[in-house]
């Protein structure tokens, strides 16, 4: 039993590796892309308007009320962003209906991709929000001793969301592998239709923290405002 999709090497020319993960997210982007183009090419502002444009209005909403929720006023700056990891996240989790499919989300690599992208979008926000200098700053409060802590809360976030998303999927393949071997009718079927529901759980949670990272690095208080 493969732990990860990483263990499936499709092509290797000396240190050059293509393995099943990164087939996977290139597909997944591909088949994401082409798909915005499709939904997005007749878009009216008309009242009557095609069930994929209200399908469309009504995760864009969402997605705004849950960005304003955590405390960022414009949500429209960050909807780009933080919608794209949402949303990526959700197919590649959901995807696992489709046979023979593994979430690129059950490679460490790819988890620790996106969480590299949160890593640079928070001090990128937060620069254009407080300036550069300020930024800077806030790392030094309450006083410079909280330099080194902060630092590493930086980076230690980033392994957090790395890890959890991809510990949860590589443990729900697990699970669904094991119970397959065991009593390969009924278990499987229930074990992803949880899936599903994980999957989608995950997606929200991982772009949740994102948006709770961002809003702190653009709400922080600078020095000049004590």
């Amino acid at each position: 039993m493969k732990l990860s999709p990483d263990e499936t090497i499709l092509w290797e020319l000396g240190f050059v590796h293509l393995n099943l993960t990164i087939v996977t997210t290139w597909a997944l982007m591909f088949v994401m892309v082409a798909g915005a183009a499709l939904i997005t090419r007749n878009l009216k502002s008309d009242i009557r308007i095609s069930r994929w444009q209200c399908v469309l209005e009504i995760i864009v909403t969402g997605i705004n009320s849950q960005i304003k929720e955590v405390g960022l006023d414009r949500p429209e700056k960050y909807i780009s962003f933080i919608g794209t990891l949402f949303l990526f996240i959700a197919v590649a989790n959901v995807s696992i209906i489709l046979p023979w499919y593994h979430p690129p989300t059950g490679s460490l690599s790819t988890t620790t991709a996106l969480a590299i992208c949160v890593f640079m979008a928070v001090p990128f926000y937060g620069i254009g929000s407080e300036g550069f200098i300020n930024y800077l700053k806030s790392y030094y409060q309450p006083t410079f001793i909280m330099l080194p802590f902060n630092l590493i809360s930086e980076v230690s976030r980033t392994l957090a969301l790395a890890i959890r998303l991809f510990g949860n999927m590589m443990s729900g393949g697990m699970v669904v592998a094991i119970l397959i071997t065991i009593t390969p009718l009924i278990f499987p079927v229930i074990m992803n239709a949880l899936g599903l529901l994980t999957g989608i759980v995950q997606a929200y949670i991982f772009s949740i923290l994102a948006t709770v990272y961002i809003a702190a690095a653009v709400k922080k208080p600078s020095i000049t405002d004590k």
